[in-house]
């Protein structure tokens, strides 16, 4: 199937693992500026950034989009985190502030091998019924639609086959899909964020920051992702050996377990790696999805 097809003849499928949760209000920004890992108050309304959430010691909770439709609605689109969990996490730290926190149960995820219609790089695009985003890189043209009906074609199916191939192009460009057991495990360095441009340094206070500037500024980022094509399939949390000891673990693996996200030490010996006894093919991250 060609990457770019023209948007009228774009093919929308399901992605049942991406998740929206919405937050409304006044205070809907700062509360996300304090809280998120990115500059939110710098993004214009309009735009959409990648971001992240950490514990307070700099570990990733979860990675996902944050659409600014206004300085009081953002929406943030979680691949592989439970809407509702982090939904119900995420009040526990409202307080006083002035806003909601919810599911918005109107609205569905699709996406489609093509380029958006009206969204281009980090700019939105507004639709009759939605929104949609622009998630092309190197290696082709993505829209992903945040919209109140499924698009036409959707569900049907080849709609399994289609969002195991977006799931791996996201692996192929270091977007990390972190499965339950690799969240609050690692720092955004170790997963190589910003080459996603998915944290700063120079904001203010938000949990972990003091973890992720001191990592920054001191020049102690000692590991990042590499991505590997595996002659056996590879599941996450599965051990990365050199043949002498382990020295990384797998964080992400496509559906069929072919394709994997390991953190591996950013200095280490050209070796032969393994895991599970079964030889690696370490090849390069592509480029091109940050924004």
């Amino acid at each position: 199937m060609a990457d770019n097809l023209s948007p009228t003849l774009a093919r929308f499928f399901a992605v049942p693992d991406h998740g929206i949760v919405a937050l409304d209000g006044p205070d809907a920004t700062a509360f996300a500026h304090a809280q998120f890992a990115n500059d939110v108050a710098a993004l214009a309304p309009g735009h959409w950034q990648w971001n992240a959430w950490l514990t307070p010691k700099g570990r990733v909770i979860a990675v996902f989009a944050l659409v600014k439709a206004s300085d009081d609605k953002l929406l943030l689109v979680l691949p592989d985190h439970p809407a509702e969990l982090f939904a119900e996490q995420l009040r526990r730290f409202v307080f006083r502030r002035k806003l909601q926190i919810a599911v918005p149960a109107d609205l569905r995820v699709s996406a489609a091998f093509s380029p958006p219609a009206l969204a281009r790089n980090a700019q939105i695009g507004v639709l009759e019924d939605g929104l949609e985003l622009d998630f092309g890189a190197d290696g082709g043209g993505r829209t992903l639609r945040l919209s109140r009906s499924l698009a036409a074609g959707d569900g049907d199916g080849d709609d399994e086959a289609l969002a195991q191939r977006w799931q791996a192009f996201d692996l192929r460009h270091g977007l990390p899909r972190l499965p339950s057991a690799q969240r609050e495990q690692w720092t955004p360095q170790q997963l190589s964020l910003d080459r996603l441009r998915a944290y700063s340094v120079k904001k203010g206070c938000y949990p972990g920051q003091e973890i992720v500037a001191r990592t920054h500024f001191l020049g102690k980022a000692k590991r990042g992702l590499a991505l590997f094509r595996a002659r056996m399939p590879l599941r996450a949390g599965a051990a990365v050996s050199d043949g002498a000891r382990d020295i990384g673990t797998i964080v992400s693996a496509s559906a069929d377990g072919a394709l994997a996200l390991a953190v591996l030490p950013l200095d280490r010996e050209p070796l032969p790696l393994s895991c599970g006894g079964s030889g690696l093919d370490e090849i390069p991250l592509q480029e091109g999805l940050a924004r």
